[in-house]
């Protein structure tokens, strides 16, 4: 997959992530890029096609599918993250976090699939698939877990007609999401370039970071290990 001439869709492109990815595709040569998010004022990025789309509303997809017609690169970056312990008073946030992560990627790439024949999708993981590290996050976690698994299921549905499907697993970039977070992050440009470079070369999981490098790494041993002492296993 080759990004330059393409006709490329970045949901959640107003800010962090998604603008980066936005810009990055305009510089790697893609013919259109539409941007795409709820409130059409927020995006400010030179170049790109403004699109209004809110990935938990079937008539706002639909509108955009309809709007956008065929497409080749399809970035599902889109997520919220919100405090969700999986035990707390209310399952609300939950809700919310699996609406957005899992059936809103999943409703957009629905929509989206047919006309990405040959094309490429990325879907924004994250290490905490693999891992948990605090009530607060659980929810999260658990959205992105399933993801990660949908993300696996429409590559193999999608084989037949050649549509590459991705995974960008990460944890620290410098994004809204992780502002409270005191920890070093990498600048969601280099993210995003370490994953359209692994997009173009074909990869079918692209490692962003060391912690997530490590985590990966740490599936096929003894949890217990890993889960005793997160911070070292981690950054160390």
């Amino acid at each position: 997959m080759q990004i330059n001439g393409t006709k490329a869709l970045v949901t959640g492109a107003n800010r962090g992530l998604g603008k980066a990815f936005a810009e990055a595709l305009l510089a790697r040569g893609a013919a259109t890029v539409y941007a795409t998010a709820r409130r059409l004022e927020s995006i400010d990025i030179p170049g790109v096609v403004p699109l209004q789309l809110d990935i938990t509303d079937p008539a706002s997809i639909e509108a955009a599918a309809a709007e956008v017609g065929e497409l080749d690169v399809l970035i599902n970056n889109a997520g919220i993250s919100t405090d969700a312990p999986l035990l707390g008073p209310s399952t609300e946030n939950i809700r919310r976090e699996f609406d957005t992560n899992f059936w809103g990627t999943l409703a957009v790439t629905r929509a989206f699939a047919p006309r990405l024949a040959g094309g490429a999708i990325l879907n924004v993981i994250s290490a905490l698939s693999w891992y948990t590290f605090a009530p607060s996050s659980n929810g999260y976690a658990a959205s992105k877990a399933a993801e990660w698994s949908l993300t696996n299921g429409i590559r193999l549905e999608l084989a037949d007609q050649k549509t590459q499907v991705t995974a960008l697993a990460l944890a620290i970039a410098d994004t809204d999401m992780m502002a409270g977070i005191d920890i070093p992050k990498l600048p969601p440009h280099e993210v995003v370039a370490t994953a359209l470079d692994g997009l173009e070369a074909g990869k079918l999981e692209v490692v962003a970071d060391s912690p997530t490098a490590k985590v990966k790494a740490s599936l096929s041993r003894d949890p217990a290990l890993f889960y005793a002492d997160i911070p070292a296993a981690l950054f160390s």
